[in-house]
């Protein structure tokens, strides 16, 4: 397998990357569409960074995030949540991981892993948040064993038929 990771031009490499995330995460044209929009706002934020792992020069996962700020979308979504379990303080000097996705095909093989300890390595922030589905997935076990614990849980996002958790870790990540 000749697995690269690497810097990526995230904005000009959407389509590709929603292609991965609608795999790993059953997506339909629709959502795809609205995500498409939300991700190129996001690489316009200050200090948006994304990272790709390609094989043989094909897109196979992603990662992107940025510093948290408290008046983006995601954070006064989760904010009456954290506070609600004393975690509001999360959403201050805290790197958000936006999404990861890898390519079903390429899962269990520590991309994921990879990417996010990658991306966290070059925050200047001293922790990380991020949201999951929540439910015991391989994400979440993933999470854990990189330090993530829960700050609060049964997050209701809008128009998201599940309820997520939302994850918060010091960095660096840990790692073995």
């Amino acid at each position: 397998m000749d697995l690269v990771i690497g810097s990526l031009d995230l904005s000009a490499h959407v389509d590709e990357a929603l292609e991965v995330q609608a795999v790993a995460f059953g997506l339909g044209p629709d959502e795809v569409a609205v995500r498409r929009q939300i991700v190129l706002r996001h690489m316009t934020y200050p200090g948006a960074r994304a990272l790709g792992a390609t094989v043989g020069g094909s897109l196979v996962g992603f990662v992107y995030g940025m510093p948290n700020d408290r008046t983006h979308w995601w954070s006064t979504v989760v904010e009456p949540y954290l506070r609600a379990q004393h975690n509001d303080h999360w959403l201050d000097d805290s790197f958000v991981i936006t999404e990861l996705h890898v390519h079903p095909a390429y899962q269990n093989r520590g991309l994921g892993r990879s990417l996010i300890t990658t991306i966290t390595d070059g925050a200047a922030e001293p922790r990380s948040i991020l949201s999951a589905i929540d439910t015991d997935s391989p994400a979440r076990v993933l999470y854990r064993s990189l330090g993530y614990q829960d700050l609060a849980r049964q997050v209701l996002f809008p128009s998201a038929p599940k309820p997520y958790a939302v994850m918060g870790a010091p960095l660096p990540l840990r790692r073995g």
